[in-house]
């Protein structure tokens, strides 16, 4: 399959998409630990994670998708909401809390 059409459907069939370096339960960055745990803090319990580092042309294709040159990267519904930082901000805005009400846990 496509990269490309992989991760377009890999962001359009789960609610919350987290590409990322490890795993939720075993980061292997401290941006994507922090990102993981700001996801558990707003209650996504259903959350989909690609591990970057062992998926290496998902790493690159998601970049192209996203037009974004960092990870991790988080996908909402579909829609590429940003990086580690930008997550943060959301989530200290209370505006990400709002983006994921309403989701299946």
């Amino acid at each position: 399959m496509d990269i490309q059409k992989l991760i377009h459907e890999q962001v359009t069939s789960h609610p919350v998409v987290l590409y990322m370096k490890g795993t939720p339960q075993f980061p292997q960055c401290g941006y994507s630990a922090n990102t993981a745990n700001i996801l558990r803090a707003c209650g996504v319990t259903d959350l989909f994670s690609v591990n970057l580092l062992v998926e290496h042309d998902i790493r690159e294709g998601i970049k192209e998708y996203a037009s974004w040159p960092t990870i991790p990267l988080v996908f909402i519904n579909g829609e590429f909401i940003g990086g580690a930082d930008i997550t943060r901000d959301l989530y200290q805005s209370g505006e990400l809390q709002k983006m994921l009400a309403g989701l299946p846990a």
